[in-house]
């Protein structure tokens, strides 16, 4: 037995581990899910020979020594002729909240078409990143490890208090989540009583009214502007500028032409599609690329080197793309911390509208938007692309007509 026991390095929980069991030897395993989640459990084989998983705890709580010091009782357990997890239901049979939280989050998974929107899950509640590492937006930790049932109304405070005022809409959303975990909980018999991340009736009660949620409509950089910002973004070509550069000329959400992969785009043609599965609405979206943007992408490609991969934009992670931060911190590094990615879709509204005289459903086919009800969508079939390249083209040409000798104090003004 001495030689199958403790086959798993010290260090194991630092490390990154695909989606498996990982065995120590008898009978405990880590156990690692496709969110990157780390719990020990114990496999052993039960009543008429079936085989038993009894979890022992997450890993972030559960260090590998404690982990083996439970295991090597309910291997005691079994000498005894006892069933572990029989005689650990008798003196504990609630889950914890992270034990709840983490089995919702795996059921609903299938039904989340983004992954930003699983990330975000996990990370507040289960308190790691994508990556499988302690998130800094680990808001549950205090009752993570708490019985489902004695999660209540003060300890739910003390977790949204801190951020209530400060990050609202972050606030309202991990509420929310709460609360859909300790419904669960009810449902599976482990919670009894009125839910204590209720809103209505119970924590508006208790909670000051937040400030205006922060969603809605993004800061946007005015459009007269813009011209200046893609000169200081060309001046400084990196893989996260020329991602944004693209996503301004191509009036595209900033997921749209991060995750943008090498498939997508018709050379022939000249057209980026965008499949309905990475659009927001659901459908295909074709979009016209100016020649600027074909220039964009070949100096991506070659920036790239040995990193290329099926990303247009990769990041510095292999098989991966730019991150979701990467954009921002463009605008940031330029001192426009007060605008948007997200915002200059409506600077090419506002240009569209204010200075063309293109026609208001050609610029919002180029958003991806819909225009009409469903009787005129289904007689105007057509995504107008021939038109949408003449306007995209007209969009290029503005943005590029930037001439830093007549500009000199503005073009200072952003580099600083």
């Amino acid at each position: 037995m001495a030689k199958t026991l403790n086959r798993l390095p010290a260090n194991i929980l630092t490390k990154q581990l695909p989606p498996s069991r990982h065995a120590d030897g008898g009978n405990l395993y880590l156990s690692v899910s496709t969110s990157g989640a780390k719990r020990w459990v114990f496999l052993y084989r039960g009543e008429n020979s079936r085989p038993v998983e009894m979890g022992l705890g997450a890993a972030r709580d559960v260090p590998l020594a404690k982990a083996r010091d439970k295991a090597a009782a309910a291997r005691a357990l079994l000498a005894d002729g006892k069933d572990p997890l029989e005689v650990r239901c008798t003196e504990e049979a609630v889950p914890t909240f992270g034990e709840v939280a983490e089995a919702l989050i795996e059921s609903m998974r299938p039904s989340w078409k983004s992954q930003k929107h699983a990330d975000q899950w996990v990370m507040t509640l289960l308190g790691i990143d994508r990556e499988g590492k302690p998130s800094e937006f680990d808001y549950c930790k205090s009752i993570r490890d708490k019985r489902v049932d004695r999660v209540d109304t003060d300890h739910l405070l003390q977790i949204l208090r801190p951020i209530w005022q400060e990050k609202p809409e972050t606030a309202s959303r991990l509420r929310g989540r709460i609360e859909r975990v300790l419904d669960a909980a009810r449902v599976q018999g482990h919670r009894k009583g009125e839910n204590p991340a209720r809103w209505r009736g119970h924590l508006d009660m208790i909670l000051p009214t937040r400030t205006k949620l922060s969603r809605g409509h993004f800061p946007a950089m005015p459009y007269a502007q813009v011209p200046a910002f893609v000169h200081y973004l060309r001046q400084n070509v990196t893989m996260s500028n020329l991602a944004l550069e693209f996503t301004i000329l191509t009036a595209a959400r900033s997921t749209e032409s991060r995750e943008m992969v090498w498939t997508e785009l018709d050379r022939v043609d000249l057209v980026w599609t965008v499949p309905a599965a990475r659009m927001k609405e659901q459908r295909e979206h074709r979009v016209p690329l100016c020649a600027r943007a074909i220039e964009i992408l070949e100096i991506a490609s070659r920036i790239a080197g040995k990193r290329q991969s099926e990303f247009a934009f990769p990041g510095a992670k292999p098989r991966r793309p730019l991150s979701d931060m990467s954009l921002t911190m463009a605008l940031r590094r330029a001192k426009h911390e007060e605008f948007t990615v997200h915002g200059f879709r409506s600077s090419f509204r506002d240009w569209a509208g204010d200075e063309t005289d293109f026609a208001r459903e050609v610029a919002e086919a180029a958003l991806s938007h819909l225009v009409g009800d469903e009787a005129e969508r289904a007689y105007r079939r057509s995504d107008a692309i021939k038109k949408r390249r003449a306007l995209m083209d007209a969009w290029a040409e503005y943005v590029g007509s930037y001439v830093p000798q007549q500009n000199a104090a503005e073009i200072r003004d952003i580099a600083a």
